[in-house]
């Protein structure tokens, strides 16, 4: 029942445009591959997170070896053009360090036009370093490591395939009118990340080979950055189910003529720690016994089979979406309850709390008017 999100390092995208130009602060991240003037080109994603922030998310909060972890890199769409009706991503971590830098796509381009000079303050398409220093390795790679590029634009980045015989290739694929937002597996890398098995330089982000230097095509998907003025940056999501399940003395609900609310919303919270909702399970309809106090205040178990999520109030997209493994609700003698870790959540937002239950054989959702704000820390 758990969900903890980690943000970006640094990110940005190379390209093949200028090959020694930077936009570590760009806005967006792109993938593409596209002509221009007669030439194939291509765009990569590159993003890191700190080592030290996903040490804490395992020792600290997920804590006990007992609870299996999933990690996926998530990035949501901006714009897409002339996407074909099937296509995979591919995201594999990256076998060297790099700089981030200070530029942008759009100025590099203003700036190779008019005076031909480009910003070099950090990662390119052929260099990691700042300066055209430490270019990316042709060949000659060590054990496990690769790269992928054409003649005409050598470079792109070096990756790891696999490491101590564990498949290190993430991807995803989509066909027509998919949902476009990016939500890769990558437990295998940070796993070895976490361990020091295998060094955090962060993951590459690219398209199948086929669909880059496209000469056919203009693929091009745009991704929100850590540099958006958005709601959307790129995460790290670690899911977890370190959920419990005692009903005690509670009667179990079985009616979808129910009514279930938060009892302890405080309505705002700060962007850091965890909370604990409590619930009010009760059928709408109350069975009348002899009783000296109200039996609208008795409290009911939910089902095992019972889930929160977390659904930003104005977009109404799902922040925290139902998932079976992480946002199991859990239960005591008590009632039922459920924790959410903030740190994931965009602060000066509105959420609303949904509530899913498998009641009367059907699946019921439990559109609270639950609503808390996040506001930041400090």
């Amino acid at each position: 029942m758990a969900v903890y999100k980690l943000f970006p390092s640094a990110d940005t995208f190379i390209f093949t445009e200028a090959v020694s130009a930077n936009a570590g602060l760009d806005e967006l991240i792109e993938i593409g591959g596209y002509e221009i003037q007669g030439y194939g080109q291509t765009t990569r994603g590159i993003v890191q997170f700190n080592n030290n922030e996903i040490q804490n998310v395992v020792n600290n909060k997920i804590t006990s070896a007992s609870f299996p972890y999933s990690a996926s890199l998530e990035l949501k769409l901006c714009t897409a053009y002339e996407t074909p009706k099937s296509h995979s991503v591919f995201v594999y971590p990256i076998s060297g360090a790099w700089s981030a830098g200070i530029g942008k796509y759009a100025d590099t381009l203003g700036r190779t036009l008019t005076t031909g000079s480009v910003d070099q303050s950090g990662v390119s398409w052929r260099y990691r370093q700042p300066e055209k220093q430490e270019p990316w390795s042709l060949s000659s790679f060590t054990a496990e490591v690769t790269a992928s590029y054409n003649s005409t634009y050598p470079g792109g980045g070096n990756w790891y395939t696999s490491s101590f015989g564990i498949d290190l290739e993430a991807t995803q694929s989509f066909n027509t009118s998919d949902n476009l937002d990016l939500n890769v597996n990558v437990t295998p890398a940070v796993k070895l990340h976490y361990s020091g098995t295998l060094p955090n330089y962060g993951f590459i982000i690219k398209l199948q080979d086929s669909e880059e230097f496209a000469m056919s095509s203009s693929l091009r998907h745009k991704y929100y950055s850590n540099d958006t003025n958005t709601i959307y940056p790129p995460s790290l999501t670690f899911k977890w189910d370190d959920s419990s399940y005692e009903t005690g003395s509670l009667s179990l609900l079985t009616s979808s003529k129910a009514i279930v609310n938060i009892t302890n919303n405080r309505g705002e919270y700060q962007d850091i720690g965890k909370v604990r909702f409590r619930l009010l399970a009760r059928p709408s309809n109350p069975v009348r016994v002899y009783t000296t106090g109200s039996i609208y205040k008795t409290n009911y178990a939910l089902p095992s089979a019972s889930y929160y999520a977390i659904q930003d109030n104005y977009t109404e997209e799902l922040e925290i979406p139902f998932d079976s493994g992480s946002t199991k609700i859990s239960c005591d003698a008590t009632g039922p309850f459920f924790d959410v870790y903030m740190h994931g959540l965009q602060p000066e937002r509105f959420y609303k709390i949904l509530i899913k239950s498998e009641l009367d054989g059907t699946t019921t959702v439990f559109d609270s008017d639950n609503i808390f704000k996040v506001v930041r820390n400090g």
